[in-house]
């Protein structure tokens, strides 16, 4: 499954806001695992206390995983790479954590491992690596956040891909609210509140895919209030499209939308797919059993509105070239 695109964005200009910060201190460590200690982490807390400066000298942010006592007692003393897996070089919050669709990779300080999010923004807790976490953080200072696990993530641990259920039909109830805090929390608050405002413009039955340009290019496009339908129908597919199910496509298949007479057709550029001539940036951004969401970094336009041409020297409506955003995945 690719990595969600859009975390990584934010997870690399993390690192370049917090290496702007100075080094977590001696004082946050100890800290830390005091409450680590009080909280009945206690292997973990003297750990933290051994390791921290060699392991992570200066660091100016890490989220921790800590594995409860048990599970130390039932694994024994971890290897340094088992430890680094549970440490993440980002500082990622709760909320954050909230939001990631299954799949997400986030990164660790254990070289070429990464932990899975293997839960969904509909579930009332977040797992990694089919490991739940503690409900809330055992410490959090914005700069060093920890959470609680019950047992150790197993680094060789492997996701596996949602089954695909393409699809276009009904279904008799279904609620936008999970995929609205989904786009929200991840740049695309326009296109969520689209997907509130127009509700009754589509079937509430129906089951559908939303292609979801960013807040700073529908920003731009957004002038004649007359024109906001439009341009979300013209973004909604009547059917439930994973991207597995969009990649199986032939070049040249047109989809449907939700504005009549408007048609999303698929081609590819360089192994890249391409839809009207943007490709997609952030793949199954949300997905729900009727619903799913990807993220573009274009608006899909119209004809009268100009031609799509593919990628080569095209620039997107945030004014970089569209090489620079073109996703790294091929097929």
């Amino acid at each position: 499954m690719a990595s969600s695109l859009l975390l990584t964005l934010s997870l690399l200009i993390s690192l370049i806001v917090y290496s702007l910060s100075s080094p977590l201190s001696s004082e946050t460590i100890l800290d830390a695992s005091e409450i680590l200690a009080d909280t009945g982490y206690l292997s973990m807390s003297l750990t933290l206390e051994l390791i921290s400066d060699t392991l992570f000298p200066n660091s100016h942010s890490l989220t921790i995983f800590a594995p409860s006592d048990p599970a130390f007692i039932a694994t024994g003393q971890p290897s340094l790479p088992l430890l680094q897996f549970h440490f993440s070089p980002i500082p990622v919050s709760l909320e954050t954590l909230k939001s990631l669709p299954y799949g997400t990779e986030i990164p660790t300080m254990f070289q070429g491992h990464s932990l899975t999010v293997t839960s969904s923004p509909s579930d009332d807790r977040v797992s990694l690596n089919n490991v739940d976490i503690t409900p809330l953080p055992i410490f959090d200072d914005g700069f060093l956040i920890i959470y609680g696990i019950r047992e150790f993530f197993d680094p060789d641990f492997e996701v596996r891909a949602p089954e695909s259920s393409f699809g276009c039909g009904f279904l008799r109830t279904n609620s936008f609210g999970n995929a609205s805090e989904a786009l929200r929390s991840g740049g695309y608050s326009l296109m969520a509140g689209f997907l509130d405002l127009q509700v009754l413009e589509i079937k509430k039955s129906t089951m559908m895919t939303v292609f979801a340009p960013t807040d700073q290019v529908l920003g731009n496009r957004l002038g004649n209030f007359g024109e906001y339908s439009s341009i979300f129908l013209r973004h909604v597919v009547p059917c439930r499209l994973l991207w597995t199910d969009l990649v199986k496509f032939n070049d040249g298949a047109a989809l449907p939308t939700h504005l009549g007479g408007f048609s999303i057709n698929i081609t590819r550029s360089g192994g890249i797919l391409m839809l009207n001539g943007v490709p997609v940036y952030y793949p199954n951004m949300y997905i729900s059993d009727w619903l799913v969401v990807h993220g573009l970094r274009q608006v899909l336009s119209v004809p009268w509105e100009g031609t799509q041409e593919g990628i080569a020297g095209a620039t997107d409506e945030s004014g970089g070239s569209i090489e620079d955003y073109t996703p790294d995945y091929e097929f």
